[in-house]
């Protein structure tokens, strides 16, 4: 029988295995909202591809477009919402989200709301919509039995309080990994832009430790390869290792500059 609908995620959720999995996942970050961006970058072979919704502008309606061009991809899309939220987490589920990165969490509680969130009852608090996206318009009748087990939830550890309260973060039931904020924690503790400071390397390895105690994979955004490199070595998996607005910035800017360098040929004297 042919089909209407291509899923739009497999099950079981792959990418959810290989993070539990510890298999080294690396990532792009996606904040241009945009379709035709989204479906290039999705075919360069990223293992997942990050769907921003907190610093960048897209909401569902800007989403659902991207995960269509990401249909065809090998790239597992992760949406972060823009905040902790019951109500827009639902709503990105309804719209076809399995991978979630929560920001911001500083407490097990806050986590434990992530947790809910995501799932239906008596598991969660999840609102049940008869059809939608997720589960192809009602078209995929095992979506409601299985789906609390697929959804990969990472939640993001970005502040003091944050790092504080890892341990207690990652053991919570439903979080499946453990997410550095650089940036943002190198600013809460001090060193704004410093995020290589010995006291925020210190605070992430403090993450990472955590993170281990409880089984639990651990990722960051690392768009310098040095950085990168290391926090692979140092056995974070699930590691951003650029962006595609940092893409376009860099690589319009060396385009501009060959061409305005003293060296440069002038352009008359090209034809």
């Amino acid at each position: 029988m042919v089909t209407m609908f291509k899923p739009y995620t497999a099950f079981p959720n792959q990418f959810r295995q290989d993070l539990l999995a510890g298999k080294p996942l690396i990532g792009c970050w996606l904040s241009l909202a945009s379709a035709i961006t989204t479906e290039v970058v999705g075919g360069a072979g990223f293992d997942w591809l990050l769907l921003d919704a907190e610093h960048a502008p897209n909401d569902v309606l800007t989403l659902i477009p991207q995960l269509m061009a990401l249909k065809d991809s090998a790239s597992a899309p992760v949406v972060r919402p823009p905040w902790n939220d019951t109500v827009v987490i639902k709503r990105l589920l309804d719209a076809g989200f399995f991978n979630f990165l929560i920001p911001f969490v500083e407490s097990a509680e806050q986590a434990r709301v992530a947790v809910a969130a995501t799932r239906y009852p008596p598991q969660g608090v999840r609102g049940v919509s008869v059809s939608q996206r997720g589960n192809r318009y009602g078209a995929n009748a095992e979506y409601f039995s299985t789906v609390n087990g697929q959804i990969a939830l990472m939640v993001q550890i970005e502040s003091r309080a944050g790092v504080a309260a890892a341990a207690e973060i990652a053991a919570v039931d439903g979080v499946d990994g453990l997410f550095i904020g650089p940036s943002d924690l190198a600013a809460g503790l001090g060193h704004f832009g410093q995020s290589n400071h010995p006291e925020v390397q210190t605070a992430i390895a403090s993450v990472l430790d955590a993170a281990r105690a409880a089984g639990k994979p651990t990722g960051i955004l690392a768009p310098v390869e040095a950085d990168a490199r290391r926090y692979l070595a140092q056995g974070l998996n699930f590691v951003a290792v650029g962006s595609d607005l940092g893409l376009l910035r860099t690589q319009s800017q060396a385009l501009a500059d060959k061409y305005r360098a003293p060296t440069a040929m002038p352009l008359a004297a090209q034809y």
